[in-house]
């Protein structure tokens, strides 16, 4: 549905995108993320035909971006971080008014605005001005005025920037009703949201791509230090569990109780397993605990960012 080869855009001397590629298939849900300025949004905007890339190419629904910029915009809608709503306009109307400055043939107009209405919950605010509602259902109005033309593609940018838990979770349900019926590019530097909503996620920093996956796969990659509580002698226990095989690191963790806690790192997780239950079972120690230390998505968002910019 979407592909993305060795895209760049540079400014003078300044490359904002730096030779990125990447595809987004049919009816997926995509995370894109990246600290302010590492070139998200310079991406949206050349798959919204805002303006061309400097090298590579953008491919949607079969046409280029640059090329076809035309029977691109048909096929996409598009939620910027800021709506640009019409605030002096009731919100039928102004579905009315972008569904046929899309080219809605006039007898779809008035069909296709109720569709969506009803489709983003907004059929109880649909005769009330755009500036008497909340910002929640003017977040909808975004989502509904981007769908208003059935786009196969949905680019939505920061869709939940500014809005109260309530609202978050509304729009969170909704964004998840349309995967399958369109391909969502979302963009948002709130990683739960990601975890939550999307089935892959690419991280970009300084115009690179940094790790793409899916959010469960970069957490298990990533979840490579284990706590363990064992009595015995912590100092002797430190030192047998430096030289297990499979382990590059040892921390001291607070007691509790009887039994001295540690956090292992692992280079090999399946050896440093191994390694470990062999030296309990040789020095005859109890294992009170062991498990492993849950990592975020924000944690391995800060690591690939902070590693990127050492």
């Amino acid at each position: 549905m979407i592909e993305v080869e060795n895209l760049t855009k540079e400014y003078g001397e300044f490359r904002a995108v730096d030779n990125i590629s990447f595809s987004v298939e049919k009816g997926e849900i995509l995370g894109f993320l990246g600290p302010n300025g590492a070139g998200q949004t310079t991406v949206m905007r050349i798959l919204t035909c805002f303006f061309p890339p400097t090298k590579g190419k953008a491919i949607v629904a079969g046409y280029n971006c640059f090329e076809d910029s035309l029977n691109v915009r048909k096929r996409i809608g598009y939620l910027p971080e800021r709506v640009p709503l019409y605030e002096d306009m009731k919100v039928n109307d102004y579905l009315r008014f972008v569904a046929a400055i899309k080219g809605t043939p006039a007898k779809e107009v008035k069909r296709k605005a109720a569709k969506v209405m009803d489709d983003c919950g907004l059929s109880d605010v649909s005769n009330k001005l755009i500036s008497a509602i909340s910002r929640g259902y003017r977040q909808r109005v975004g989502i509904a005025q981007a769908l208003v033309n059935d786009p196969e593609v949905l680019i939505l940018d920061e869709p939940t920037v500014g809005l109260d838990p309530k609202q978050i979770k509304e729009i969170r349900k909704l964004i998840k009703e349309l995967a399958g019926r369109h391909t969502v590019i979302l963009s948002t530097h709130i990683l739960p949201e990601v975890s939550i909503l999307c089935g892959r996620v690419i991280i970009i920093n300084k115009g690179k791509v940094v790790a793409e996956d899916r959010p469960e796969n970069l957490t298990t990659e990533s979840a490579q230090r284990m706590l363990l509580r064992i009595n015995g002698n912590a100092q002797l226990i430190e030192q047998e569990l430096s030289r297990v095989g499979g382990i590059k690191g040892v921390e001291r963790e607070p007691a509790s109780g009887e039994a001295n806690g540690f956090i292992v790192v692992f280079d090999d997780e399946k050896q440093g397993r191994q390694g470990i239950q062999a030296m309990i079972e040789r020095n005859k120690w109890e294992l009170v605990e062991m498990r492993l230390l849950e990592v975020s998505l924000e944690d391995i968002f800060i690591k690939l960012v902070t590693k990127e910019e050492a």
